[in-house]
């Protein structure tokens, strides 16, 4: 199985070549640079493999949720390259991405992203037998404040979301917090696992029925939002 990977939907831009029993990555931090970046990569993975293009048997993508620019720009580029090759896409959840970074054992995952406006991206997972990650709850958008979590023995969390509200999210665990890093992102090589087990199954699809999940659809605040976010008031309607 030939697999190509692109995560683009947070301030991370990489991508990942599953080739034979090899996973080559690249990855940079860069914001707004990963229409620049995006297809050099991908082109480095494949020249590093001695792969062509057309040797690719599926590609998977970070379908989101995260920044719509992102999110957008990653799933265009599956779509032209997979409708180029005739190839199958596995759309991947970049929440379930992200939830891969944290440890592997039986505690429950929360993987959480800024989506400004004060609020987070947030999905819940735990550990597969395989070692990858399911979800245990649906993936929501919601001020952080107001997140609601299952019970659990033990929370690992990861993702930026923990980085911009921890006291805010720490009052929201239902149980001990047993890590937290708030410096990782979805990454290309977490989608290329959680989607190969799917592609050798030939459960991918077609390209032109994946979507974009955003979770919301406004990306900015009002003017008089804003002030009633500054002065905790609620804007009139």
């Amino acid at each position: 199985m030939h697999l190509l990977a692109i995560e683009t939907a947070t301030e991370s831009c990489s991508v990942a070549l599953v080739c034979a029993d090899r996973l080559l990555l690249r990855a940079e931090v860069a914001p707004r640079r990963h229409a620049e970046l995006l297809l050099p990569m991908c082109d480095e993975v494949l020249a590093e493999a001695g792969l062509a293009r057309n040797a690719l048997d599926a590609i998977a993508v970070g379908r989101g949720p995260g920044a719509f620019t992102g999110v957008r720009l990653g799933v265009a580029a599956a779509q032209g390259m997979a409708l180029a090759l005739d190839v199958p896409i596995v759309p991947v959840s970049s929440l379930a991405a992200l939830a891969m970074h944290a440890p592997d054992d039986e505690a429950t995952i929360l993987a959480t992203i800024d989506a400004r406006m004060g609020e987070v991206y947030a999905g819940v997972f735990r550990r597969t037998d395989d070692g990858r990650v399911e979800p245990v709850a649906d993936e929501r958008v919601c001020a952080a404040g107001a997140l609601e979590l299952p019970a659990a023995t033990g929370w690992r969390v990861v993702g930026t979301g923990w980085a911009s509200y921890r006291e805010t999210l720490a009052a929201r665990l239902t149980a001990p917090l047993r890590s937290a890093e708030g410096d990782r992102f979805p990454r290309a090589d977490h989608v290329a696992l959680l989607a190969l087990p799917i592609a050798r199954a030939g459960q991918g699809m077609a390209p032109e029925h994946v979507a974009p999940v955003y979770l919301r659809d406004k990306v900015a605040l009002t003017m008089a939002e804003q002030e009633a976010a500054r002065s905790g008031a609620s804007p009139a309607r």
